[in-house]
């Protein structure tokens, strides 16, 4: 018997406001335990909380993005369960009438486009943060992130894949960090995800046992907590096993999952409006001018890459994973109309230095125009672009002016068939063995000689001219 998963996802979003949800504590990350807190935040009698009207409007932000049809008027509702970082044994959350309902996600696995359609999004507050001590018998609370704005995304189960899980959520992450609402850090828990999932014969319509999976911070723990799931849940199929609906914990050590607790219903929770928070109206006009605000959406704006710079899928889908990168891609044709130039500079040099120092390019000393200056020189055959990717660290870190580089450095490339002619003489003088087996038809060695005339020259000639020369002399 054939078995298929359907997965819904549950994912969270903190929203990049200065302040919380109800309150004027900083949502910084990272300060001491315990110093970003309030009487609001830690629960304590006879506090009211204030809706944070930025954090609506970012969440309206996402909404609109994703096609949902927004709520005009909403409520805040109390959800109650006891933890013990829930300082107030209640979350403020929403239930019955949430912010926006439905809309979309598109994806794309393997060159397929699907639909992703969502349930619904609404804004909540965050929880605080047990820290458990592995060598005594305690735990301790940091309530810093208590009140911090979420969003919650839900999706239709409709997934029917882990690599589809992992697409939903990086292409949701993208649009959330273009939209400038989320930074999407899995690591910091700026976004976390709960997955719904259950296993049904094929063609069946009826769902399955479903089973919620929590602790997963990054798209490999999804990934792998799905995949091991699905094949758990079919494996007690098999046998004719009962699947017990709860909540399960992946463990990144052993890459299963292990029961955590009893799967709770919204009837658990006991929800009803916060009596001290009043109704959310929204008006027609912060609508419109929300709408008019909103950037270039990822997906447009591949396609007009695709378009307009005449690169291939992957060289796109890198230059615009953050919109930083996008924006500084454009401004850099802008000066130096040559995108195919740019976009290979980034992919193979920018890119590296980036990943090495886990930085955004917004955080260097590199600018469009000096990188469009030092491919400019490329170009015009004064520096080869060997001597390009030399500099580079030197303008990248230290934003310094890439004609002074070769100017102080006397980098400027050798161009003189003459001179290039004597030291390709000499590469092949100094190589008869490898010259024969050119000869006799290994004419891939031609790089080779290539890359010992520019080690003579330390980078210095130019290859187009040193290509020239050496089939010459080769052919002879």
């Amino acid at each position: 018997m054939e078995f298929e998963a359907i997965i819904g996802l549950e994912v969270h979003a903190q929203l990049n406001t200065k302040t919380k949800m109800f309150c004027s504590c900083s949502t910084q990350f990272g300060a001491s335990p315990n110093t970003q807190i309030c009487p609001i935040c830690t629960g304590l009698p006879g506090v009211l909380p204030v809706i944070n009207k930025k954090a609506v409007e970012y969440a309206l932000k996402l909404a609109l993005a994703l096609n949902c049809k927004i709520n005009l008027k909403s409520i805040m509702a109390r959800k109650n369960y006891f933890y013990p970082d829930l300082p107030k044994n209640y979350q403020i959350s929403q239930y019955e009438i949430p912010l926006a309902e439905g809309g979309e996600v598109e994806i794309e696995v393997n060159g397929k486009k699907k639909k992703i359609n969502l349930v619904r999004i609404h804004i909540e507050e965050d929880a605080g943060k047990l820290i458990h001590d592995e060598k005594n018998p305690y735990s301790y609370v940091d309530f810093n992130r208590a009140g911090i704005p979420l969003l919650e995304i839900v999706s239709v189960p409709e997934i029917t894949s882990p690599e589809e899980a992992v697409a939903y959520l990086k292409t949701l992450r993208r649009i959330l960090r273009y939209l400038g609402i989320c930074d999407g850090n899995m690591e910091e828990g700026s976004l976390r995800c709960d997955a719904n999932i259950s296993v049904r014969p094929k063609g069946s319509e009826k769902f399955g046992t479903k089973v919620e999976l929590k602790n997963m911070n990054s798209f490999k723990h999804v990934e792998r907590a799905l995949s091991y799931e699905i094949k758990r849940q079919i494996g007690l199929l098999m046998e004719g096993k009962e699947i017990i609906q709860e909540t399960r914990l992946y463990d990144e050590a052993s890459q299963t999952t292990h029961p955590m607790r009893g799967k709770e219903e919204a009837h658990d929770y006991c929800y009803f409006p916060d009596p001290d928070l009043i109704e959310i109206q929204i008006e027609e006009s912060l609508l419109e001018k929300i709408k008019n605000e909103l950037p270039e959406l990822p997906e447009k704006k591949k396609e007009r890459f695709l378009e307009t710079y005449f690169l291939t899928p992957y060289e796109v889908d890198i230059l615009i994973e953050e919109k930083t990168m996008a924006d500084f891609f454009e401004n850099s044709v802008k000066v130096y109309p040559n995108p195919k130039a740019i976009s290979n500079f980034i992919l193979s040099e920018v890119l590296r230095y980036l990943n090495r120092d886990g930085k955004d390019i917004t955080q260097t000393k590199l600018t469009p125009e000096k990188l469009a200056q030092l491919l400019n020189l490329v170009e015009k055959g004064i520096i080869s672009i060997t001597i390009a990717k030399q500099i580079f660290p030197e303008i990248y870190e230290n934003g310094v002016d890439p004609q002074k580089i070769i100017e102080e450095k006397g980098l400027v490339q050798e161009s003189s068939e003459e001179k290039l002619r004597i030291i390709c003489q000499e590469v092949l003088s100094e190589n008869p063995g490898e010259v024969e087996k050119y000869k006799a038809g290994k004419k891939g060695l031609l790089g080779f000689f290539v890359g010992q005339v520019l080690k003579k020259t330390q980078g210095k000639a130019n290859p187009k001219i040193v290509n020239q020369i050496l089939i010459e002399l080769l052919e002879k």
